[in-house]
C-alpha cells in the first residue's frame, strides 16, 4: 500500500488519502516552531501505519526546514520516544 503524506499549508496539515479515505495531522507553525497538534486516523484505516507515516512525515519536514518541534498530539509524543533521531528537534 502506498501512503502519499502532503503538506497542506492552507489547511494547516499534513495528508492522506488511503484506499479513499483521509487522514491528517495538523500543526501550527509561529516563529520557528512547528507545534504539531493533532493525529486524526479514522477507525477504517488504523494499524497499518498511517500515523507514524503522517507523524514521521510532519518531523522531517521541521528537520529540512530547520523548524523546532512541540508535539502537543499525544500520537506524536510517543513516537518521537520510540524514535529519538528526532529528539533533537524538540523546542
Amino acid at each position: 500500500m502506498e501512503i502519499n503524506i502532503q503538506l497542506n499549508p492552507q489547511a494547516e496539515r499534513f495528508e492522506t488519502t488511503v484506499e479513499g479515505i483521509s487522514a491528517f495531522l495538523t500543526y501550527s507553525l509561529e516563529e520557528g516552531v512547528l507545534t504539531l497538534l493533532h493525529t486524526e486516523v479514522p477507525p477504517a484505516l488504523e494499524g497499518k501505519g498511517i500515523g507514524s507515516r503522517l507523524a514521521g512525515s510532519a518531523l522531517d519536514y521541521a528537520r529540512q526546514e530547520d523548524l523546532k518541534v512541540v508535539a502537543k498530539c499525544s500520537f506524536v509524543a510517543k513516537y518521537i520516544e520510540r524514535h529519538q533521531e528526532y529528539a533533537d528537534l524538540l523546542a
